[in-house]
């Protein structure tokens, strides 16, 4: 097999990211960046590409869809029990790319990752519907299994299991992480190649305080 794709690029010319426009801190920044894909053509504009690292070293990244932004920082919800819920565990820091095609922009996070509580954790699972509440009992995430009709009996199973329940227990090994950053960059495609960079970092232990400097393309 072969791919060429030295042919293909695009010369961005949507917008400009100066720092006569920017906040001092980043999460308005991100607030309007986040709205404004939320208005354009992305169909699911809270997707966001998680990075973790094993034991070795080696370096692993899935796409999770960000569901609440606080104070605190950006929160997903998961399987404690999966590759990415054993690497975090080991090793509680994390990268995040958010990448908004329309409007020629991403947003890269490295942070801090710590668990949300079980109310917080719970209080989500049984707001969601109730086939994706069925969805995290069956699924072992990121483990082998032998084939699909493993999963469609697993589920079969969990159906009949609560049948007459809507809003179903939270399974131990589901949950909530907040990732707590210490660095956000926003990036804006340009002409040429010559794109706009800007990144904040935290100078404070509450995130309150941030520097902001442009980054070269």
């Amino acid at each position: 097999m072969a791919i060429d794709a030295q042919d293909l690029r695009v010369d961005y010319q949507a917008d400009v990211l100066l720092e006569k426009d920017a906040p001092d801190a980043p999460f308005p920044l991100f607030d309007q960046w986040f709205k404004e894909a939320k208005d354009s053509d992305d169909p699911e504009p809270n997707a966001v590409v998680v990075a973790t690292v094993n034991a070795d070293g080696h370096p692993a990244a899935r796409t999770v869809l960000l569901k609440e932004v606080t104070d605190r920082g950006f929160i997903f919800y998961t399987n404690y029990d999966s590759r990415k819920g054993h690497e975090i565990d080991a090793h509680p820091h994390v990268a995040m790319v958010f990448n908004w095609l329309e409007l020629q922009r991403s947003v890269r996070i490295e942070g801090r990752v710590e668990k949300l509580d079980e109310a917080a954790s719970t209080e989500y699972f049984q707001s969601r519907p109730k086939k994706s509440q069925i969805g995290a009992w069956t699924s072992p995430q990121s483990d082998e299994i032998p084939d699909r009709e493993f999963l469609d009996n697993r589920k079969e199973e969990i159906e009949q299991r609560f049948a007459d329940t809507e809003a179903l227990p939270k399974p131990a090994h589901w949950g909530g992480y907040v990732v707590i950053p210490h660095l956000i960059e926003f990036w804006q495609g340009r002409s040429s190649r010559l794109h706009d960079r800007l990144a904040y970092t935290r100078t404070d232990a509450d995130g309150t305080e941030w520097t902001r400097v442009r980054l070269a393309p």
